[in-house]
């Protein structure tokens, strides 16, 4: 694609995923919402959607997210990924993909590290976000889409995070040019998910670039806030937090702060 903003309409095999179909707006409310609509009127799925601008765009926790021009606003609808049971380590595999599909657009490596689940942050400062949603549709399949949002020539000032873009990291990569990179990557790790042992070879490369492993932080979850330091990710990628007595205790959803943030 030679336009960095996608032209409305535009259709076809996906840039750096050909098995995959492709959409793409100048502006929408949200791509994610826009997945679940196409799989709502039947759309069989491995469908990415990408926007140049969203007015309605989401973070974690139904956060806004900022979406201003030039920044990559995709997301990807899969129906019934495999396996259905382990659909809680998309999160992971999503993160992974997008880390490394940063460094093949800013030939990089490692410029990410990785704040569970799937924050990726450059020196503390937040790069992107993911919004992984799934919905079972009237047919009885599960439609689950993966948003990414990620800042490549801008950046906003959020409450909760410290907050930073490629270009202001000195790097001149285009939205045009991470999204291919993050569609062939992503596709990868989707197969490699697939196969016996693929999720653990997917735990280990997240854990390459685990933020504050080995760190004290602080899990803020629905009901409480947990306090320990970062021991490991457990077989399905949840926290795994080693108390101040020593037991350890697995996290299954949070948002993650270092001690005295």
């Amino acid at each position: 694609m030679s336009s960095q903003t996608p032209h409305r309409g535009l259709e076809g095999p996906a840039p750096g995923a050909p098995d995959f179909r492709y959409e793409a707006h100048d502006t929408v409310g949200s791509t994610n919402a826009l997945c679940f609509g196409r799989a709502a009127a039947g759309h069989a799925g491995n469908l990415w959607i990408r926007a140049g601008i969203q007015t309605a765009g989401r973070g974690r926790r139904g956060r806004a997210w900022d979406s201003p021009h030039g920044n990559l606003f995709a997301s990807v609808l899969l129906i019934d990924p495999a396996p259905l049971d382990r659909i809680g380590e998309l999160p992971l595999i999503s993160a992974v993909a997008l880390a490394e599909a940063v460094d093949k657009a800013a030939g990089t490596f490692q410029l990410v590290s990785l704040k569970w689940p799937n924050d990726l942050l450059v020196e503390g400062a937040k790069l992107s976000g993911i919004l992984l949603e799934a919905e079972t549709l009237e047919n009885g399949r599960l439609a689950a889409v993966m948003g990414f949002g990620v800042n490549c020539v801008s950046h906003p000032d959020p409450a909760l995070y410290r907050a930073t873009d490629l270009r202001s990291l000195g790097y001149q990569v285009s939205a045009d040019r991470l999204f291919e990179a993050l569609a062939e990557t992503l596709v990868s790790y989707l197969a490699t998910w697939k196969q016996p042992d693929g999720f653990d070879r997917i735990r280990r490369q997240w854990l390459k670039r685990a933020a504050h492993l080995g760190q004290q932080i602080t899990v803020k979850a629905a009901q409480e806030e947990i306090t320990g330091i970062f021991d490991d990710l457990d077989a399905r990628g949840h926290l795994v937090l080693k108390l101040q007595d020593g037991r350890k205790r697995t996290i299954y959803a949070g948002d993650v702060f270092l001690s005295g943030e």
